[in-house]
């Protein structure tokens, strides 16, 4: 699940990103709707929590510009102006939902997995084999036994079960499990490849295909 923030207010974006990194998602932050408009045409995001009063660019251009590109990132609009007036006009910009400033972080992330779980790549709860992924719980177990994932392993296997056999390579990997700091040329998605095989036990439900990727 990766998420972009794009808010103006440099420490309120820092503690949602935070938040967000907490509850398990790869986060990138921006803080003008120009750098906005530019991060989501370079990288894929599953959902924008979206400042309505950006600078540079104004968060409804913004909204405006993303909900009419096809396959386009759900987004979640932020504003300090919670009227129902606000409201209904930032749904009918585009955006999927809408939260008013201030908020319980609890219920962004909230809404946020409930964002990503309507996108209809993939059911809350998949399974490949005696593997289950819980999505929305963010568990994973094998047979009857519970699976100690960290973020990114559980972030690798749900996009491997996700793919339904098809081939993912490491680019994907890192495009939608790692934020835009990780080092493109490291070897982190071999180790954590690696170290979730290790947890996943035997017989092994992981293939990699040389020269392209891996594939469940």
């Amino acid at each position: 699940m990766r998420v972009l923030v794009a808010e103006d207010h440099t420490r309120l974006a820092n503690r949602i990103a935070q938040g967000l990194r907490d509850a398990g998602m790869a986060v990138d932050v921006v803080h003008d709707g120009a750098a906005a408009l530019a991060q989501a045409d370079h990288s894929a995001y599953d959902v924008i929590v979206l400042d309505r009063d950006l600078p540079a660019v104004h968060g409804d251009q913004v909204c405006r510009s993303l909900a009419a590109a096809t396959d386009g990132p759900r987004i979640l609009m932020l504003t300090a102006a919670a009227g129902v007036d606000d409201r209904v006009d930032g749904l009918e910009l585009g955006a999927d939902d809408y939260l008013g400033k201030p908020f319980a972080f609890h219920e962004l992330v909230a809404r946020v997995r409930a964002l990503c779980r309507r996108t209809p790549s993939a059911p809350p709860i998949m399974r490949c084999g005696d593997l289950s992924v819980d999505r929305a719980r963010h568990r994973a177990s094998r047979g009857n036994h519970a699976l100690s994932l960290t973020r990114k392993e559980f972030g690798v296997l749900e996009m491997l079960v996700a793919a339904d056999g098809a081939v993912v390579s490491a680019e994907e990997l890192l495009e939608h499990v790692w934020d835009t700091h990780v080092d493109p040329f490291s070897n982190i998605v071999a180790a954590t490849m690696l170290r979730l095989r290790r947890k996943l036990g035997p017989p092994p439900l992981i293939d990699t295909v040389v020269g392209k990727g891996y594939r469940m």
